[in-house]
């Protein structure tokens, strides 16, 4: 049985993309880290169209490499192909986007990891266990590594697994080019051609530019090249033609490229050609692994290179299928992608998991971001503060114990080193950014006048913010506020920050049924998109049913709901959940006095000891867990 629908071979690095549009390499003052590698970029995006994909390559045995694996995880990649060398570096490559038409990047490959492949690494279960092997010509361009690209398309063949190359063809990775001429993407060489053409022959796809194509047929002319190539392959050759879209040739060549099966193309604006080529790939196996007809395929294929193209990264630009099928139905509404606000509310809500982590259908949250509370309590000081901050970390962890579904609130205020303790635990972590009670809204200082102080924020971080708010509010205080909110909100998608809303009516005025559903209405008219919502507890199903209904209604795909606690008693905490946990949306609790407000008093005055604080609060959150636990099971066991 085929467990997978493709594998890819190859390079695999990590990117670091200049941050500044329209400037050289060397003036570069920032950059952003993604995954790279052809074959990497295809596998991910053939991964988030919804194939089985896998990816056969190696990484070092550090940083780097690491970023590799947990982010192929992320991806929905299968592993099992992935080696650590313990010996080499992973490769890294630093991009830029100078303008529409030039993108400087250097190759840092000198006898990296990716290139160390070899036969041993290629086994022959793993690849009779998928229905395509994909192959990128980098990896022809080395003894070792051509030999082990060899076993794995020959052994392909023996299981009757599919075949592709995409030619890939980067001069100075050949050896053809010096180290500062990256971005070339020709140079004409007798030993390359020979190289690619003494194995065309192996493969079912081959898909290339019209300058890969001529390298590979030996040739400037691009439909001599194609008859060169169709010579010593009978491959179906699928030809890129930039603007022009693509086009294939199952047969014969013909007398023009126009003549070719076509399919629809997208006139959309030129931002960042690199990678676009991988995400075109990616497209194409979604129809040629579904057995569609090639103009399906090529519509798919130039619709995911018309993503890449207009955006800022090779795999974070790459769609899901939800999104796919939405810009197709949709249609363009904007040449500049990027720019279009409802495609990239899909983009973000679709793929926000691969970047932050599992899908979260349980968080169970000990929130201790909580500043003016402890501050008020007798014996308080900012040291003890932060001391006891760590000790609710420990009483965190010691719950989880490393399953998922558990999180943490914690400011950077007072609980700056627990706050940076919990990176890497796989703890949800949110961090507050209100003012302690403040209507309306002010934000804390660190964040600066223009939100600037988010681009010093973890990734994992939630950016959490509590707003007090009412339908009743005078109009002035509902824009005042909204606008704080609504610039938070992009400050954080521009940081790519996930954003959750905390608001609670009931500390402003009388609330109803219908009182959150209305708030969460007005937010989201307001143009702000949390991928969280914390909300009161809400005594009757109604009011969750319309709370709910608001937020679907507006944003299908959001992260979801989790319960606020505001001190109240287990016994009434325990008959909320009843309520909440009926509903799929909510995700959990968030809640904090409950857990740690008695503790904290006696910690603060000395009457009661470390040991003793985490081991009454982990068994305060622990019981909370459970309660939420046995109230959503009820509520599944109902519904069934």
């Amino acid at each position: 049985m085929k467990t997978l629908d493709v594998i890819t071979i190859g390079r695999s690095s990590v990117d670091l993309y200049g941050a500044q549009v329209g400037g050289r390499l060397e003036d570069m003052g920032s950059f952003n880290k993604y995954i790279g590698g052809s074959p990497t970029n295809i596998a991910c995006g053939a991964a988030r169209l919804g194939l089985k994909s896998g990816l056969i390559t190696r990484v070092g045995d550090e940083h780097m490499g690491r970023f590799i694996r947990e982010q192929l995880v992320r991806e929905g990649v299968d592993m099992g192909g992935v080696v650590t060398d313990p010996e080499r570096l992973t490769a890294l490559v630093l991009l830029g986007i100078r303008g529409q038409e030039q993108f400087p990047l250097i190759f840092y490959r000198e006898n990296c990891a990716d290139m160390a492949l070899s036969e041993n690494d290629i086994d022959e279960n793993y690849i009779s266990s998928t229905r395509a092997v994909v192959v990128t010509g980098t990896h022809l361009s080395h003894p070792r590594t051509e030999a082990a690209a060899l076993k794995a398309l020959n052994l392909a063949r023996k299981h009757g697994v599919r075949t592709a190359l995409d030619i890939d063809y980067r001069p100075n990775l050949w050896g053809v080019a010096g180290h500062g001429e990256g971005e070339s993407r020709f140079v004409e060489s007798a030993k390359v051609t020979a190289k690619l053409q003494s194995s065309l022959h192996l493969f079912d796809l081959i898909v290339g530019t019209e300058e890969e194509f001529q390298i590979a047929g030996g040739s400037t002319e691009t439909l001599e090249a194609l008859r060169a190539v169709r010579g010593v392959s009978a491959a179906t050759l699928v030809c890129k033609r930039g603007a022009a879209g693509a086009v294939a040739f199952e047969g014969a060549i013909p007398a023009s490229l126009d003549n070719g099966q076509t399919g629809p193309g997208f006139p959309i604006e030129v931002f960042n050609v690199l990678g676009a080529g991988d995400g075109f790939f990616a497209g194409l196996l979604k129809g040629w692994l579904e057995d569609a007809d090639w103009p399906t395929a090529l519509k798919y294929a130039n619709a995911c290179g018309a993503f890449a193209v207009s955006r800022h990264g090779c795999t974070p630009a790459y769609p899901s299928l939800e999104e796919l099928e939405f810009f197709l139905e949709r249609g363009i509404k904007r040449p500049d992608l990027r720019n279009d606000r409802e495609l990239e509310q899909v983009h973000w809500s679709t793929n926000r998991h691969r970047n932050h982590g599992g899908n979260w259908s349980e968080c169970r949250v000990f929130a201790f971001d909580h500043r003016l509370q402890l501050e008020e309590m007798a014996g308080y000081t900012l040291e003890k503060g932060g001391a006891f901050k760590e000790l609710c970390l420990q009483a965190a962890l010691q719950v989880q114990n490393g399953r998922p579904g558990y999180g943490i609130l914690c400011d950077n205020r007072i609980g700056r080193k627990a706050l940076h303790a919990a990176s890497g635990t796989g703890l949800w972590v949110g961090r507050p950014c209100e003012w302690p009670g403040s209507r309306p809204l002010t934000l804390e200082p660190e964040l600066g006048s223009d939100y600037g102080g988010l681009s010093e924020w973890a990734r994992e971080n939630v950016v959490k913010v509590l707003c007090f708010c009412h339908p009743s509010d005078n109009p002035e205080t509902r824009a005042d506020q909204e606008a704080t909110v609504k610039r938070l909100f992009e400050a954080s998608r521009r940081n790519q920050l996930e954003f959750l809303l905390e608001i609670i009516p009931s500390k402003v005025g009388e609330v109803d049924d219908k009182t959150t559903a209305t708030l969460i209405r007005q937010f989201y008219g307001a143009g702000i998109y949390p991928d969280w919502w914390k909300l009161e507890p809400m005594n009757t199903r109604e009011a969750w049913r319309n709370a709910i209904a608001a937020i679907e209604n507006n944003d299908p795909h959001t992260r979801g709901i989790v319960v606020l606690g505001l001190d109240a008693p287990e016994a009434q905490l325990a008959a909320s959940f009843e309520v909440a946990a009926f509903f799929p949306l909510v995700r959990g609790f968030a809640v904090g006095r409950t857990i740690f407000g008695d503790v904290a008093r006696a910690w603060m005055k000395g009457e009661t000891s470390d040991g003793a604080a985490i081991a009454e609060m982990a068994t305060r959150y622990a019981r909370l867990c459970q309660i939420w636990d046995k109230a959503r099971v009820a509520a599944q066991e109902k519904a069934a």
